[in-house]
């Protein structure tokens, strides 16, 4: 099985907290309007209309007409999508990490060895 790729536009749509408050509170009621969402954020509802349209050009959320607005839900599968990436990236930074901490402790080792050698 091969790693999902990891989706730069995703990512950057994710990294803002405001969007990510936003997905929370989705998730939480099961949708909302810009309206309402705007009520629980301290942003302005045309804020959260733009924020919106990053989630939804991503896939993370989906709007569907409720009278004069939208109705937003998240998409779950690529909520899902979007854990895998993280686990992979997160996976990916634990490997790179190990292999620094040893390198660092092979110096250190080295240094020790020196310092034995020159009595100190």
């Amino acid at each position: 099985m091969t790693a999902p790729a990891v989706d730069d536009d995703l990512w950057s749509a994710v990294g803002d907290p405001t969007r990510r408050r936003m997905l929370d509170l989705l998730l939480a009621g099961g949708n909302g309007t810009a309206t309402s969402l705007a009520e629980q954020l301290p942003v302005t509802r045309q804020a959260v209309a733009k924020h919106l349209a990053v989630l939804d050009r991503v896939g993370l959320v989906h709007g569907a007409p409720a009278g004069r607005e939208r109705r937003y839900h998240v998409d779950d599968a690529q909520l899902a999508r979007a854990a895998a990436q993280l686990a992979t990236v997160g996976s990916e930074w634990d490997g790179r990490l190990r292999r620094i901490a040893r390198i660092a402790e092979r110096v250190e080792r080295q240094k020790r060895s020196e310092d034995r050698r020159r009595g100190r």
